[in-house]
C-alpha cells in the first residue's frame, strides 16, 4: 500500500503563506523545528537569498487540503 505524496502548501499550519507548513507536513517532520532550521538559513544567507526561495516555493506550490 502506497501512498502518493503531493507537495502542497498547509492551509492550517502556516505563518505567513504555509511553505514550511506543507513542506514540513510533506517530510513528516515538525513545522516548528523546520522554521527554526530555515530562520537560521536565512540569518546566515544575508536572507536574500531564503527569501527568495521562499517567494518561489509560495508562487509554486498549490494550496493542499487539509
Amino acid at each position: 500500500m502506497t501512498t502518493d505524496k503531493v507537495l502542497r502548501r498547509s492551509r492550517n499550519n502556516r505563518w505567513v503563506g504555509g511553505v514550511i507548513g506543507g513542506l514540513a507536513n510533506y517530510f513528516d517532520i515538525s513545522a516548528d523545528k523546520l522554521r527554526l532550521v530555515y530562520l537560521l538559513v536565512l540569518i546566515l544567507s544575508a536572507a536574500f537569498p531564503g527569501l527568495l526561495v521562499y517567494l518561489v516555493l509560495w508562487f509554486l506550490m498549490p494550496v493542499g487540503d487539509d
